[in-house]
C-alpha cells in the first residue's frame, strides 16, 4: 500500500476509528449539497428523528435543474420548483448556509466553493455529485457520495469508506499551444481507461501540472472519477496558496501563516511510496475530443476514428455500439464532423478562464448557419466577473447565448436539452447516451476553445489552425 502520501496523512488525520467491516469511519470537514440528492437524504433524517450534527460545516446551493434563460419562480417545470422548495425549507430548518438564486454567491457546487474559499488544502469534502473530486486540485480528499451518505454525514459528519491505493500520474513537459487542461485529462482517461483508476485515488505530479493554474487543476482532477478513480488530488503549492489567499473563508493574519506551514506539511513525501506510477510526456498530447460513448473513447481532432483492430479486445463491443449510436466509421477522421449544438460551461469548464480562452477563439467571428451555441458561466460570480471584462459581449457578437449560472446542458436536469438525433459539441464531462437531455442525441467532449472552433465552423475543427 502507498505510503507517505498526502492521500494517505489527510486520510489518517480524519480517522475516527475502524469499522466491524474494515470500512474507516472518515470525518468530513466540509459537506457540500444541492437540491438534487439532498431533499430525500433530509427526508430520511426526519423520519428517524435525527438532527444535522453540524450545520456549520455544511453549505449549500442551486444547480442542476435551475433553468439557465428565465429564473423566475415558481419554476415552470413543478418537480424542479419542488426540489427548490424542499432544499430551502431544509436549510432554514437546520441552520444550513444557502447560496440561492440572486444571492450573488449561487452557482455550480463545485465553482462556488473554491472560488469563496471553503475549498482548503488538507480538507476531506463531500458531495452528493459524482464531480466532487474537482476539490481535489487544492490537495483535499474529496469524494462524491449517494443520497443515503448524503443522510449519513449530515447525520455524523462522517461516512464509512474503504481506503484507496493511490496512483501517481505524472506528466511533465510543456503543452502545445491549443492543448488545454481538458486535453490533457482526456488523453490520460483515453490511455488508462474508464476503468483504469477503479480502487484507487490518483496524484496528479509534474512539471505539466506545477504550471496550470488553479482552474486548470479543477478541470483535471474534476474527471479523475471519469477514469474510473474515487479521487484525484494536486499536491499544494505557492500556486494555491495564492489563489485562496484573499478569498472569504480563507485564514486571515496570523493564521494565514499557521494555515501555509501545515499545508507544506501534508504534501506527499518526495520519497513516498505509490501503489503504481504511470509517466506521460505533454507534448504528445494533442488537442482530444472523443468520438464514443465513454469519455475514454477520445482521440486526437487529427486522428482517424480508431478501428476494432487498434483497440483493445476487451474494448470491441462497446466500440461496436459507439460506431453505431453515434453514426462515425471507424477509419474516417472526426475532424470535419457536422455539430448542431455547442455547449460551454459545466463544473468541468465554466470557470472565467475558460469563458476567456473561449472568447478568444470566438471573438471578431460569427458562429456558422444553423448552429446553436451558448455560454453558461459556472456561478453569479464568475457570469459578473466575464461581464465586467465585455467577453458576454464578445460571446454575443459572435451569434453565442450569453446565460445565468447552472449545470445547463452538462446533464440536461433543466430546459437545455438536445432534440432528437443533434451532435453536441460540450465543454462538460460525460458522452454517455441521453446523457444531454435526448435519448438518441450525440455527444462530443473536448475543450472550451475547441467548442467554439467547432461552433464558429459548424464542424469538429482543430483549434490551432485558428489560433494561428
Amino acid at each position: 500500500m502507498s505510503k507517505g502520501t498526502l492521500f494517505d496523512k489527510v486520510w489518517d488525520l480524519h480517522t475516527v476509528g475502524t469499522l466491524p467491516s474494515g470500512q474507516t469511519q472518515l470525518f468530513i470537514g466540509l459537506h457540500l449539497i444541492h437540491e438534487v440528492t439532498s431533499p430525500q437524504a433530509f427526508a430520511m433524517l426526519r423520519e428517524r428523528g435525527l438532527e444535522v450534527l453540524l450545520p456549520e460545516r455544511t453549505v449549500a446551493t442551486v444547480d442542476h435543474i435551475v433553468p439557465t434563460t428565465n429564473q423566475s419562480r415558481p419554476f415552470a417545470d413543478t418537480l424542479a420548483e419542488e426540489m427548490m422548495q424542499a432544499l430551502e425549507q431544509s436549510c432554514e430548518e437546520n441552520g444550513i448556509t444557502f447560496h440561492n438564486i440572486g444571492s450573488g454567491n449561487q452557482g455550480i457546487v463545485h465553482v462556488i466553493a473554491p472560488e469563496q474559499g471553503l475549498t482548503q488544502p488538507g480538507m476531506t469534502i463531500a458531495c452528493g455529485d459524482s464531480h466532487t473530486s474537482t476539490h481535489g486540485a487544492f490537495g483535499a480528499i474529496a469524494f462524491g457520495i449517494g443520497t443515503s451518505q448524503v443522510r449519513d454525514v449530515l447525520a455524523s459528519q462522517t461516512l464509512a469508506l474503504s481506503k484507496l491505493k493511490v496512483r501517481k500520474i505524472e506528466v511533465n513537459g510543456t503543452l502545445q499551444p491549443g492543448v488545454y487542461a481538458k486535453d490533457v485529462v482526456l488523453h490520460i482517461i483515453r490511455t488508462l481507461g474508464v476503468k483504469g483508476g477503479v480502487g484507487y485515488a490518483y496524484e496528479y505530479a509534474g512539471t505539466t501540472f506545477e504550471q496550470m493554474s488553479m482552474e486548470e487543476r479543477m478541470t483535471v482532477c474534476n474527471m479523475a472519477i471519469e477514469g474510473g478513480a474515487r479521487c484525484g488530488y494536486i499536491n499544494p503549492d505557492h500556486i494555491t496558496y495564492k489563489y485562496i489567499q484573499g478569498r472569504d473563508f480563507a485564514p486571515k493574519g496570523a493564521d494565514w501563516d499557521k494555515a501555509i506551514t501545515w499545508w507544506e506539511s501534508i504534501r506527499s513525501h518526495a520519497d513516498a511510496e505509490y501503489d503504481d506510477v504511470v509517466v506521460f510526456d505533454a507534448a504528445e498530447i494533442p488537442p482530444t475530443v472523443t468520438w464514443g460513448i465513454t469519455p475514454g473513447q477520445g482521440m486526437g481532432v487529427d486522428q482517424l476514428v480508431p478501428t476494432p483492430a487498434e483497440l483493445h479486445e476487451e474494448d470491441h463491443f462497446i466500440a461496436e455500439e459507439a460506431y453505431g449510436y453515434m453514426d462515425l466509421t471507424p477509419g474516417k477522421p472526426i475532424q470535419g464532423t457536422k455539430v448542431d449544438v455547442c455547449f460551454i460551461g459545466s463544473c468541468t469548464n465554466g470557470r472565467i478562464s475558460d469563458l476567456r480562452e473561449a472568447a478568444k477563439v470566438a471573438k471578431g467571428h460569427h458562429i456558422a448557419e444553423g448552429v446553436k451555441a451558448f455560454v453558461v458561466p459556472g456561478s453569479e460570480r464568475v457570469k459578473q466577473e466575464a461581464e465586467a471584462e465585455g467577453l458576454d459581449k464578445i460571446f454575443a457578437a459572435a451569434g453565442f447565448e450569453w446565460r445565468e449560472p447552472g449545470c445547463s446542458m452538462c446533464l440536461a436536469m433543466n430546459p437545455d436539452k438536445l432534440q432528437g438525433r443533434q451532435i453536441s459539441a460540450s465543454s462538460s464531462n460525460r458522452n454517455f447516451k441521453g446523457r444531454q437531455g435526448s435519448a438518441s442525441g450525440r455527444t462530443l467532449l473536448m475543450s472550451p476553445a475547441m467548442v467554439a472552433a467547432a461552433a464558429l465552423k459548424g464542424k469538429v475543427f482543430d483549434v490551432r489552425q485558428m489560433l494561428n
